[in-house]
């Protein structure tokens, strides 16, 4: 068993970044973010048509996911995988920290607590706040990370790498001009208006 978990303690993603020491400061989310070792954030969807599998699958792969939701990157997983990479090259360079310290610091504060939801009472629809499961946090976090950068780089002459670097590190400090961040806030703003 000590040689087994000897040569986990040696996987590094990309060949550089340790994934063993990543502090995750919200409890809820603790649960959910998948930081076990691995070295390319490509699983072959070994998970999929399982319930509750993402929560298994590596946070870095989910990103990655996420940026294929566009038609940039529909079905290009290397192409994501490397602008991953780049954007981890990048927050390293800038900031000294290790990326993937980072990238959960952006999920836990890009995260949403609050959402709304419809109730039809006779003929009339009535907006109610509802608390969001720790999953659904996840999942709304990522999903606006990797909306905000792919939009960012749209159009523009900074690289996808660039992009998705500044929408990490505006987010992981939790900074309004971070996409993620906004759209969080906005949410949480409206309902705490339908409470």
């Amino acid at each position: 068993m000590d040689g087994e978990t000897q040569i986990q303690s040696n996987i590094l993603l990309f060949g550089k970044y340790d994934m063993t020491d990543i502090a995750i400061r919200d409890g809820g989310l603790a649960k959910y973010i998948d930081l076990s070792p691995i070295t390319v954030p490509h699983s072959g969807g070994k998970h999929a048509n399982k319930s509750f599998a993402k929560s298994k699958m590596s946070v870095v792969e989910r990103l990655v996911n996420n940026l294929m939701r566009t038609e940039v990157y529909t079905g290009k997983k290397v192409k994501s995988i490397k602008v991953v990479q780049g954007a981890f090259e990048i927050i390293e360079k800038k900031t000294g920290n290790n990326p993937l310290q980072v990238l959960v610091e952006a999920i836990e504060n890009a995260a949403p607590r609050e959402e709304i939801t419809r109730l039809q009472f006779g003929g009339i629809s009535v907006p109610k706040a509802v608390d969001i499961s720790p999953a659904r946090r996840l999942d709304i976090a990522l999903r606006n990370i990797a909306k905000g950068s792919v939009d960012a780089s749209f159009k523009s002459k900074k690289s996808a790498d660039d992009c998705l670097a500044d929408e990490l590190m505006l987010a992981s400090k939790g900074d309004m001009t971070s996409f993620a961040v906004a759209k969080k806030e906005e949410l949480e703003r409206v309902a705490a208006s339908a409470r």
